[in-house]
Formats: C-alpha cells, structure tokens, sequence
C-alpha cells in the first residue's frame, strides 16, 4: 500500500492508498492521523517531497504512527533529498546537514530509502538501505523532446562523473567539460571556462541535478554563446527555482525539470513526471 503525503504527488498510482488527514498546531507542530485500517497491512511505501523541516517532521511522525498499526516492511520514496548539498563541512562550526537528516532515517530502521537524482554518493554512503534513480530515463525523453543532434554540457567538475555514466547510457552522447571559479569568502561565483574552442553552431544540453537561484546557468549560457553554441536547453531534476523563470527563459529555449520538489507552471519550462520517468 501507498501513503502519499503530498496529495498533490503520487509518482505510484494504486488503489491502495491509505487515507489520513494531517494538520499543523498552533504552536507550529505537524499532526497526521491515518484513516484507514490496516491491522493487516504487512509493507507500505510512503512517499514525500520536502519541501521543508516540517514536511520531513511530518514524515517521520507517519512513519511512527504506521509502526503503531504494526506495519513490518516500510518504505520511504524522498526524491529530493533534503540538505543533500550539505554534504561536507567546509569551515569549523558547520553542520554536516545530509547525515543529520539521514540519521533520523536511519534510527527508524526503514526497509528501504530511495531518492532520485542524489546531489553525490555521500547520500547514500550516510543513508542506510537508499537506493538512487539515475536521471539516465529522465534525460534520454529530454533529448527525444529535443530532437537531433544533441551535446550533453558539464557544468562543473562535480557533475562530470554523472554526465560521462549518462553519456555511457545514452550510446556515447558527445560530452563538453565546464568549470567554474567560485570566491570562497563570499561564495559568488566569478567566472566560467569551456574546455570547447568552437561548438559550431550546435544544440548545447546543461545537464544537472539542481536549479536553485539559477545563476550556475545562466553564466555557463554566456560561455557557451561565447564558443558559438547553438540552441541552448536545460536539463535538471530538482528545480527549486528560487529567483523565478525570467532570466532562464531569456537564455534557454527550454527548460526542462521533474516533480521531484514541486510542480511549476511556466511557458519556458516541460515538467516530466517522475511517474513516467520511473516507468521507462
């Protein structure tokens, strides 16, 4: 059986899903009761996307109120894994946020934990029984939306190894290598460079796990127009974007992103399903 969280999410479509009503105190604390019997019920699949420590609160205390109906087997579908950016501490007196969310996971001694797309291996090297969704199926219906001839565009060192297994998938994309120059005092970024003297004219595909502000992007566009790329797409799984739509969709012919933290309506931007993602 399924219990999905968020209504608005159902990446696992069944008639078995179980009904509850949830709440928020007045003090600011989450409340879920689970309507449904299942006093014979052995494995459930709950599934989430956080948004907020909230929306993770409320999805630890499900968890605990399925261990009360005796439930043996519980599954966890997070497909944006929370504070998975934070994955090392940089300077003395940082927390290391991902094994904090992690290890209330952990202490529930769940069956199995799976996130799509995870930010690097330190997701799951901290997360016990996680399974990861590759954003191969994701990128592979991007490029059929696209069309033609397609070069997959690293942003940065960190993405490469991703990008190489995706090529690998995908038959041997062609794969263009970027970095950037960031001012750790300040944390802004001061410059890109692309490892292409001239793309000549062809369609450029960015390819990353996460939009935030955007503005990785959005100077990585000017580099590529700088190297006489072509049509320029963006692909990422998680897209928060925080700074809103205007600025990407000045630079990009599309952008394209999941359901994975929201649903976003926006003429610049093809949200694909995990759904039908996972299907493939």
């Amino acid at each position: 059986m399924y219990l999905n969280l968020d209504s608005q999410f159902t990446p696992f479509h069944s008639k078995d899903e179980i009904l509850f009503e949830s709440f928020t105190f007045s003090g600011g604390e989450p409340h879920i009761k689970i309507l449904s019997d299942l006093t014979s019920v052995e494995e459930v699949t709950v599934t989430m996307r956080v948004k907020s420590f909230n929306d993770f609160g409320l999805l630890l205390l499900a968890i605990d109120a399925l261990r009360r109906f005796y439930v043996k087997t519980i599954n966890v579908f997070i497909p944006y894994f929370p504070a998975a950016r934070q994955d090392r501490v940089m300077v003395k007196g940082e927390s290391l946020s991902v094994k904090v969310y992690a290890d209330l996971l952990n202490n529930l001694n769940l069956n199995k934990v799976t996130v799509y797309d995870a930010h690097s291996e330190v997701t799951s090297a901290v997360l016990n029984n996680c399974e990861v969704i590759s954003n191969h199926g994701f990128i592979k219906q991007v490029i059929d939306q696209i069309g033609g001839e397609v070069v997959l565009i690293s942003p940065d060192g960190g993405a490469l190894k991703k990008v190489y297994k995706l090529s690998e998938y995908l038959g041997g994309q062609p794969v263009v290598e970027c970095s950037k120059k960031r001012n750790v005092k300040n944390g802004k970024l001061e410059g890109f460079k692309v490892y292409e003297e001239d793309l000549k004219g062809k369609t450029c595909l960015i390819v990353d796990d996460i939009c935030d502000g955007g503005g990785t992007f959005i100077g990585l566009a000017e580099a590529l127009e700088k190297k006489n790329a072509g049509d320029l797409y963006l692909a990422v799984s998680h897209g928060i974007f925080n700074k809103g739509f205007e600025t990407l969709n000045q630079r990009f012919k599309k952008t394209y992103t999941t359901d994975s933290f929201k649903d976003v309506e926006n003429n610049g931007v093809e949200q694909i399903k995990l759904e039908s993602i996972m299907k493939d």
